[in-house]
């Protein structure tokens, strides 16, 4: 028989973040947020199990924000169901609008850079936009644009011992990790490591332990890439079985693993 094992925190501080429990290092948060250099603003959201065209953004009316939905299919017969996501980011400021955006969909990561304009030319451009931690009211409306700022990856609220839901899930399953036991002594797994490419990921079993890792790059303005690691699976005995033997699913940042009953 194989068992479900979830990764546990491994300091007394919790999980390295609390949005993955496998994540180990790299920027933490479902979403990353930036400001360039040029006053682009850059936004990383993990929307795991949604394929390259299977995100939808648009410019709100308001030109204030995009919206964005996107949907993960069911991969496979055991996923408890599909999953749906929608949120929206964009500014908080009076000053500006949006004017334009790009957006690219891969291994289960959107990337977004998003351009504004002043609305009126006399003010000079300010440094607000949603989500960013450096927004004060005295920035609302002419204030310069002095620095990049964004998101901290390091933020020490991303560290803990309790893992969060994926704030952007409208329906189906809001965290990184899914089992299911199956009729013959088998075990199914789901695992959540967005940013990591198909042939990234990688598979071992090593004292009646199952641990995927993956590798996910640095793409585009991403403060670093990210490292995944972590035991999903513990055999009943001690005999290891041979990789073949498990049916591996890498694709859209997500894998799932059917182990064979020992």
């Amino acid at each position: 028989m194989v068992v479900p094992l979830r990764a546990i925190p491994s300091s007394r501080e919790g999980f390295y973040a609390i949005n993955n429990q496998f994540q180990a290092n790299g920027p933490k948060g479902f979403m990353e947020f930036k400001m360039l250099e040029n006053e682009d603003m850059y936004v990383r959201i993990d929307f795991p199990g949604v394929p390259r065209d299977g995100v939808r953004v648009f410019l709100d009316q308001s030109k204030k924000a995009v919206c964005i939905f996107a949907d993960a299919p069911k991969e496979h017969k055991y996923d408890y169901s599909e999953r749906n996501y929608g949120t929206s980011t964009g500014l908080v400021c009076k000053c500006c609008e949006i004017s334009g955006f790009t957006s690219f969909m891969s291994d289960g990561v959107l990337r977004l850079l998003l351009t504004k304009s002043n609305i009126t030319p006399q003010r000079s451009s300010c440094i607000s936009f949603l989500a960013g931690p450096d927004f004060r009211e005295d920035l609302r409306g002419n204030g310069p644009h002095k620095f990049p700022h964004g998101t901290d990856p390091n933020d020490p609220k991303l560290t803990g011992r309790i893992l969060m839901p994926h704030p952007c899930v409208n329906y189906g399953s809001e965290m990184a990790y899914e089992s299911k036991q199956l009729q013959n002594g088998g075990l199914y797994v789901r695992v959540d490591m967005p940013g990591v490419p198909k042939e990234n990921f990688t598979v071992a079993v090593m004292n009646g332990r199952v641990r995927v890792t993956g590798e996910a790059p640095a793409i585009s303005h991403d403060s670093s890439g990210r490292f995944y690691t972590g035991d999903v699976a513990m055999l009943s005995t001690p005999f290891d079985i041979p990789i073949r033997k498990i049916k591996i699913i890498a694709k859209n940042g997500v894998i799932r693993l059917i182990i064979p009953p020992v």
